[in-house]
């Protein structure tokens, strides 16, 4: 075997080691997929406004009304022109 040949055996050898040990370290993959679960969308905050104004015939005057509608973090989150403005909500145009 040539040196060039051992070399890309190891890289290879070490890719898949790390490959696997990432596939395997489910902890962390767990708490990964719990932040972001724990976290609202857009369209839930925006979702939680119509249902909102339904039960109150009013736009809510502060994002912390629509807490009871939610579950998630809702921090990143403000209310602009009655619609939710924040991490993956369209810019407003």
């Amino acid at each position: 075997m040539n040196l060039s040949e051992v070399m890309v055996a190891a890289t290879v050898t070490l890719g898949v080691v790390g490959t696997s040990y990432a596939a395997f370290n489910t902890d962390a993959l767990t708490d990964r997929a719990q932040t972001v679960a724990g976290v609202a969308t857009c369209r839930a905050v925006d979702q939680a406004v119509l249902a909102y104004v339904a039960a109150h015939d009013a736009p809510p005057k502060r994002i912390a009304d629509l807490r009871p509608y939610l579950r998630g973090d809702i921090s990143g989150y403000r209310l602009v022109q009655g619609r939710a403005a924040g991490p993956g909500c369209p810019a407003a145009g």
